[in-house]
């Protein structure tokens, strides 16, 4: 599987973005997806995952609430929907794909990952 991530970009805090994650390969749906994100001298971060078949969801606790991981399988295509976005959330966003049905919270849990995409909020 080869993940494409796009969509980031500047905002002023409290607007918008939504992110997309496409997929190469057979069997998009198979996989257990997940977001994370890693700000300038901080390690990388759990943000949201969802599950094989898109049959669950979990969210860090940070972002609960605000934003929404979803998955179109006919477009193999996943995206992280960031509302009420807060300068915190600055930092470079990366999809994963990972083998398996489960929820997945940790970045060792992962396969696959995509090039990360840019996301600044400013103040």
């Amino acid at each position: 599987v080869q993940l494409q991530a796009s969509g980031g970009g500047l905002v002023q805090a409290a607007g918008s973005l939504r992110l997309s994650c496409a997929a190469s390969g057979r069997a998009f749906s198979s996989y257990t997806m997940g977001w994370f994100r890693q700000a300038p001298g901080k390690e990388r971060e759990f943000v949201a995952t969802n599950s094989y078949f898109g049959g669950s969801t979990y969210y860090a606790d940070s972002v609960k609430g605000r934003f929404t991981i979803s998955r179109d399988s006919a477009k193999n295509t996943m995206y992280l929907q960031m509302n009420s976005l807060k300068p915190e959330d600055t930092a470079v966003y990366f999809c994963a794909a990972g083998i398996g049905r489960t929820i997945k919270r940790y970045s060792h849990e992962y396969d696959y990952w995509g090039q990360g995409t840019l996301v600044t909020v400013s103040s």
